[in-house]
């Protein structure tokens, strides 16, 4: 038999937590290897429970998803988190994701989006469910400034005709197979322009690139 990728949840509904683990399961590659309704020593079940993936409310009894996040960061363990919420402004999204999560889904499309997140983290990639993304770009859009052009911030970074390329499909949120599959390249070399994009416009996630392009006014050019 296979090796099931284990995946923990935890939210303080249990009628959620039905619907999701039976959500899940539909995948035969994915087992629950338990449920939690609040976080009182999440991060020591799921390591020792040996998951790969820990879907999580923000909002939960007791100890709640943010301080399970700052727990997360400090001990570093070896899997990652998917956080969802009720609530999606964007304020609490970047506190989650600056915590380390690799994900974040709105509660409100949760059914929609959660086997898709699984998949894009175990990836390597960070998800953003649609509306969350549309609210990014949108926050993004409104707050455009032009003081400097697009191409002297780009001279500045010292950035590639292949890294503005790889730039510009990321910020029309094509993954890493899909952007392989577009410039005919391997998807090691998608990630390691990733990582010197990162480095060279000096921003921490995916997410970052995609609100530099944004304001840089890359998606016209």
């Amino acid at each position: 038999m296979s090796h099931k990728i284990k995946i923990h949840l935890a939210d303080d509904h249990q009628i959620l937590l039905d619907g999701l683990k039976n959500l899940i399961t539909t995948n035969p590659n994915y087992e629950i290897s338990g449920c939690s309704l609040d976080g009182t020593n999440l991060i020591e079940k799921v390591r020792n429970e040996k998951a790969s993936i820990l879907i999580m409310d923000i909002r939960m009894p007791y100890v709640d998803g943010l301080e399970v996040l700052k727990e997360y960061a400090e001990k570093k363990p070896p899997f990652h988190i998917i956080a969802f919420s009720t609530y999606d402004d964007l304020m609490l999204v970047k506190k989650v994701m600056k915590l380390g999560a690799k994900g974040f889904i709105s509660k409100q499309c949760a059914s929609e989006n959660v086997l898709e997140a699984i998949q894009v983290v175990l990836d390597g990639e960070e998800y953003f469910c649609n509306n969350i993304k549309t609210k990014i770009f949108n926050s993004s859009s409104n707050k455009k400034t032009y003081n400097l052009s697009s191409t002297s911030a780009l001279l500045n970074s010292n950035i590639t005709d292949r890294e503005l390329a790889i730039l510009k499909l990321i910020a029309l949120q094509y993954n890493t197979n899909e952007i392989s599959e577009e410039l005919y390249i391997s998807a090691n070399t998608v990630n390691t322009h990733r990582k010197n994009l990162m480095q060279k416009l000096n921003v921490k996630s995916s997410i970052g690139l995609v609100l530099y392009a944004i304001k840089n006014n890359l998606m016209t050019n």
